[in-house]
Formats: structure tokens, C-alpha cells, sequence
């Protein structure tokens, strides 16, 4: 691959710091930088960055011809915790449940997956095509019933009072930790959505920390204590397939060279002796999982969220625990909490917290990679779904043009970076660049344009051909896929009180009541339609009626607060007379879609 030179940005540093740490350890072989998800419950934005911060460091190490691999580790082998609330198709029937592998859990009622697990990873995985994300995915119910940790957790049995020694310095610190929170009355927290939480409803919040709770590495598994010791593997129970077991024997120490464990389990009563050269219904608990994978996927870099970095919790622990498994913990930052801003109008999400397809659904690919791109992983964010989403393009439209103006353009190097990584992607024979809108209109018009039109995509296209006069629309696909973000955006997330509707009659009573002065502004106006019927020519007309009316040239800059007072006045006449509210959209944009006998006929002309 053709080196390509990306300005210094949080995503050059922490490839440095990998390549740097690589030449350290002396490591042969592709770079390996991972993710590991748990399909417990929807996936969401927060999630999110867990796969697309290593993403976009693979991203830049290929850039620079060095062989890389990113890989997603799913941790469907995770217990089912909880049933979660208000989730479509699951009631309290799944309760039995509960305990099992979340890939020998039932798909909720109406899903088309085998299971629980890959019910939810498919929207992850549609997102990840939209957004250029390639991972090597590994399935750890595949990997443990294959065998393919047996050595390992082997080992794990023959180090546990080694293990239970590490974790028994952590488990205090972690106690110690908890009784301080628990003193200045702060509560640890082990979701997501953490501090941003205040910017959801409660019933969207309960959806978020159900979502997080049903993975190991929330409740942070470190094994049980029983009659027979301490034991880093848990067996799922042969008849009721739960974890509801608790190891009674052990012949590993009897110097025999046998490898059987016995059980019993505490919700169906069932007892057994299983032999663990041949046994593959278990796993190793999650502080001890996770640093075992590092050093059998040789991970040298993953980040991991601020649960994860606490004391006593895994991503720490876990320093202690790689060398066990011939290894070194991978270098990663900590990544911040991602909030959700105008969530709370959003009438697709039932409820639950937004997963990246939501976003999609309203954002073109480029943006929502931009997103995560342009903040270094420790900084929070908030993804906009509200009003906050119009400003949002408005900011990419910019740097975009920036970038295509060359070194002129006034873009800083980070800029330049965050805009490249979010534009394009490494591949095995070059860099890719993602699809993007043929003709990207700004997005506040085409929603204002949608929202006038109330939907009717034909005339929204008719209206927006008009824009640009000299540079039509010839194909509505030239439009795509940002038309139809906003038209997702407009019909779907807006509530009805804040969507624009046009009078069908003039507003007699107000009309009745102008003065003389306000008359003058809409003969004005009215007079110019024709003239100026194009988004340039109305927005230099509605801007010069109030300075006509004052013997100023229309096309002169004037700062004059008195004329600033008049043009919003102007403004908020017109807004009443098209749409009873004293705001709406941009006016030139509305007057197009309004048309202009119908913009006369209301203004009574």
C-alpha cells in the first residue's frame, strides 16, 4: 500500500505509540488491534466507539504500508444477566433463561435470527458496511466450544491460587474504592451512557444501563470461593445450560495428570464430573478471559471505557494476569461517555437508546465517522438527533469546502485529518473512498423543504431543482443518500409542533390591521417574486425590502440597529401571514416551496 501522509492528529499519535510498542516487544506479524463487544442488548453510539476508535488506528497504520489487523471479538459465550425492560418482542418468559450463553438464549419474538446474540449484532454489522468498518469477527461460543482455550484455561486451573492472590489485592482496593463513593454519595457507574445520562428520559436511561448490564465485563466476573477453593471456570450446567454451578472437585492437583472438575448446580440441582481435555460447555470468568484472549490473539492495542479502567476492574487487573498467559496488556486509551442530544424527540427509538443505524438513518456515513474522528477518545461528546443535527452539516458542509479549497481553503491540519479519516478508508491495494451525495444541498433546506411540502418527495424535488437555476437537479439520485436523511429526520424525528404548516387562506384579520408602512413591504416583496425566483435572488430580496424602504442601496452593507430591528419585523410579518408563527424555516427557502402566486395570493397581493 502507497504510504499516505496524514497531518498529526490523536489517531497519528496512538499509531506511533502502537508501532513504537511493536518495535519494543519485537513482534513479527500483522499489528493486531482489537474490539470486543457483547451482543447483550441493543449496541449503541456509546458502543460504538469501542469499535471505531481501533478502527481508526488500524485505519492509519495501513495507510502507512505496515500490515495490520482489526479485530471484533464478540462475547456472545456471556451469561444472560437479566431479562431487559421494555424491549419489543421479550416478556417475562425469558426469565428461564437467564444464566445461559447469550448465543443459547432465544432471538426476541419476530426476529429472523437463530438467537439472542445475533439478533444483536446484525444492525451493528449493517452499520459497520455503511461506514467502511472491516474486522476479523470472532465468535467466543465458537471459540470455546471448539476448544480452542483448553490449554489455556488449563492453565488458569493450574495458576488459580495465583490468580485469586491478584484479584484479592484488587478486590480490596475496588472495596475501599466503592466505600469512598459510597461516602460523598457518588455512585460508581458502569454503563455508557454514564454522565450524559441527564440527557435522556428516565425510561430511555433504565433502557441504556440494561443494555450495559448484560455483558461480563459490567459486573466485572472475577470467580467463586466454594467448598473446594477458588476457580477461575465456570462449566454451564449439562441439563438446564446456566452458570448456576459451583465447582465441588478438581482432580488437576492429584499429580495424576486427570483434568476432571466436578460440579453441581444451584437451579436445577444436577451434579457432574466432567473431564476438561474434552469438556467445551464453560469458560474462563471474565478478569481472567480477557487478558487470556490478549495473549492468544497477540492484541497490542485496545481501548476500553471508564468502567473498565476503575480500581479492581478488568483492563487494570488485567496488567497483572497477561504475563500468566505470555503476555503483555495491550496499550489502549481510556475512552469518555458519548451522550444523545434531542433524543427525547425521537419517535423510532421506543423508548431505547439510540444504536448507530439510528444515526444513519440521519446522518450520511462521512458525518457520523467525523463525529468519533475529530475528538481524542478521552473527550465526551454528544451525537445530535434534534435541531442541534442542522448545525451539525452546517459544520461539515464547511470543512468540506475548506478541504476542496486547497491550501488556501483555511483548514487547520487537524481538520484536514478528522475530514480524511472520515471520508476514506485503508484497503488491502490502496485507500477507498466512501460513497458520498453527488449534489450535497445544505440539509437545513432540503428539511425545510421537506417539511413545507409536507413529505411529497416529488415536489420537494421540483423545489429544490429551483435553487440553482443555472446548475439543476437532473437526477433525484444526485440528491441521495443526504435527501433522504433529511426527509427521515424531518418526518420521523421533529414532533408535530414543531413542523411547518402553510395556510391554505390569507390571514384576513391581520392583513385588516397593517399600517401603511408594513402594506409598502409586502407590494415590495410581492413585486420582486418574479424577478428574484431563485435561493440567491430571494435571499438578497427579503434582505433589501427594509433597506428600500429607508432610500439605503439594497445591496449595501449597513449596520444599523434600527434597520436590524426592521428586517426582523419584516421577517416575523411574513412568517405569520405564510405560516401563523413568528419563525420557520430560512425564508428564501420557504418562499420556494411556497411558490409564488400562492406566496402572493397569502401576503394579499
Amino acid at each position: 500500500m502507497t504510504e499516505q501522509v496524514v497531518a498529526e492528529d490523536w489517531v497519528t499519535r496512538l499509531a506511533d505509540e502502537v508501532i513504537s510498542e511493536a518495535e519494543r516487544r519485537g513482534l513479527r506479524g500483522p499489528i493486531v488491534c482489537a474490539s470486543g463487544i457483547s451482543p447483550s442488548g441493543p449496541i449503541h453510539l456509546g458502543n460504538f466507539r469501542e469499535l471505531i476508535t481501533p478502527h481508526l488506528v488500524a485505519d492509519e497504520i495501513k495507510r502507512r504500508g505496515i500490515p495490520c489487523e482489526h479485530i471484533l471479538s464478540w462475547d456472545d459465550f456471556d451469561r444472560f444477566r437479566r431479562v431487559p425492560k421494555a424491549l419489543d418482542g421479550v416478556d417475562e418468559s425469558w426469565e428461564e433463561h437467564v444464566g445461559k450463553p447469550l448465543s443459547s438464549v432465544p432471538a426476541p419474538h419476530g426476529s429472523p435470527h437463530p438467537n439472542w446474540a445475533d439478533h444483536f449484532k446484525a444492525p451493528l454489522l449493517e452499520a459497520m458496511e455503511a461506514t467502511g468498518i472491516e474486522v476479523r469477527q470472532i465468535s467466543q461460543t465458537e471459540q470455546y466450544r471448539a476448544g480452542a482455550y483448553r490449554e489455556q484455561i488449563l492453565l488458569a486451573m493450574r495458576e488459580r491460587a495465583a490468580i485469586d492472590t491478584v484479584l484479592a489485592q484488587y478486590r480490596t482496593l475496588e472495596a475501599v474504592a466503592d466505600a469512598q463513593q459510597r461516602a460523598t454519595g457518588k455512585r460508581r457507574r458502569h454503563d455508557s451512557t454514564g454522565r450524559r445520562q441527564a440527557t435522556l428520559t428516565e425510561e430511555q436511561a433504565a433502557a441504556a444501563t440494561e443494555a450495559e448490564r448484560g455483558s461480563g465485563a459490567a459486573t466485572e466476573d472475577d470467580g467463586s470461593e466454594g467448598t473446594a477453593g477458588y476457580f477461575p471456570y465456570k462449566p454451564f450446567c449439562s441439563v438446564c445450560g446456566t452458570d448456576f454451578t459451583t465447582v465441588t472437585g478438581w482432580s488437576g492437583d492429584s499429580g495424576d495428570g486427570s483434568h476432571l472438575l466436578t460440579y453441581v448446580c444451584t437451579r436445577c440441582g444436577h451434579s457432574e464430573q466432567v473431564d476438561l481435555d474434552t469438556f467445551t460447555n464453560g469458560k474462563l470468568v471474565w478478569k481472567v478471559d480477557w487478558p487470556m484472549r490478549w495473549g492468544h490473539e497477540h492484541v497490542l492495542f485496545e481501548p476500553s471505557g471508564v468502567d473498565h479502567q476503575s480500581p479492581g476492574s478488568s483492563f487494570v487487573v488485567g496488567k497483572d494476569l497477561a504475563p500468566l498467559f505470555g503476555w503483555e496488556r495491550p496499550i489502549g486509551p481510556m475512552y469518555a461517555f458519548v451522550g444523545i442530544a434531542g433524543m427525547a424527540k425521537m419517535s423510532s427509538s421506543k423508548g431505547g437508546v439510540p444504536i448507530p443505524n439510528d444515526a444513519l438513518d440521519v446522518m450520511e456515513p462521512q458525518v457520523l465517522r467525523w463525529l468519533y474522528a475529530r475528538r481524542r477518545p478521552n473527550q465526551s461528546f454528544d451525537v445530535a438527533f434534534g435541531p442541534e443535527l442542522q448545525r451539525l452539516y452546517d459544520e461539515w458542509d464547511a470543512l468540506v469546502r475548506k478541504v476542496a479549497a486547497g491550501p488556501e481553503g483555511g483548514a487547520q491540519p487537524g481538520d484536514l485529518a478528522a475530514h480524511l479519516r472520515a471520508t476514506s478508508v485503508a484497503t488491502a491495494t490502496g485507500v477507498r473512498e466512501l460513497p458520498t451525495t453527488p449534489r450535497p444541498m445544505p440539509f437545513r433546506t432540503i428539511a425545510s423543504v421537506i417539511d413545507v411540502t409536507q413529505g411529497d418527495e416529488a415536489q420537494a424535488v421540483r423545489i429544490l431543482s429551483q435553487l440553482e437555476p443555472d446548475n439543476p437537479v437532473l437526477s433525484i439520485d444526485d440528491l441521495r443518500p443526504r435527501l433522504d436523511c433529511a426527509e427521515r429526520w424531518m418526518l420521523g424525528y421533529v414532533p408535530a409542533e414543531d413542523r411547518t404548516i402553510v395556510r391554505s387562506e390569507p390571514d384576513a384579520e391581520l392583513l385588516a390591521g397593517l399600517d401603511d408602512e408594513q402594506r409598502e413591504s409586502l407590494r415590495l416583496l410581492a413585486q420582486g417574486l418574479d424577478e428574484h425566483w431563485s435561493l440567491d435572488g430571494l435571499t438578497h430580496l427579503v434582505y433589501a425590502v427594509p433597506k428600500i424602504q429607508r432610500g439605503l442601496d439594497p445591496s449595501a452593507k449597513v449596520k444599523d440597529p434600527e434597520l436590524s430591528r426592521a428586517q426582523r419585523a419584516f421577517f416575523v410579518l411574513v412568517y405569520r401571514l405564510l405560516v401563523s408563527k413568528d419563525t420557520g424555516p430560512r425564508l428564501p427557502t420557504l418562499l420556494l416551496a411556497v411558490g409564488a402566486d400562492r406566496t402572493k395570493h397569502l401576503l394579499g397581493r
